[in-house]
């Protein structure tokens, strides 16, 4: 059974049994990945650790990296 047909069955329980409908699947899907966000530079500050930046400073890496690396069979340019 997947999401939207328990959601489905849960939706039809709920009216036979008088109560009001339970939220649709991915309703609160982005307000809980900000809450795990906001949990983790929580705990990042914490422990003494810098809250932000991790991403940009992996894309800095990664685009200094590709900046490096040669196409195979390009001549070797002295440094």
């Amino acid at each position: 059974m997947d999401a939207l047909q328990q959601h489905l069955f849960d939706s039809y329980r709920a009216a036979r049994r008088g109560e009001p409908a339970p939220p649709a699947p991915g309703t609160h899907d982005l307000a809980v990945l900000r809450e795990l966000r906001d949990h983790r530079r929580f705990a990042r500050v914490v422990a003494g650790r810098p809250a932000t930046g991790r991403l940009t400073a992996a894309l800095r890496r990664l685009v200094r990296g590709l900046g490096r690396r040669r196409a195979p069979g390009s001549p070797v340019r002295p440094s």
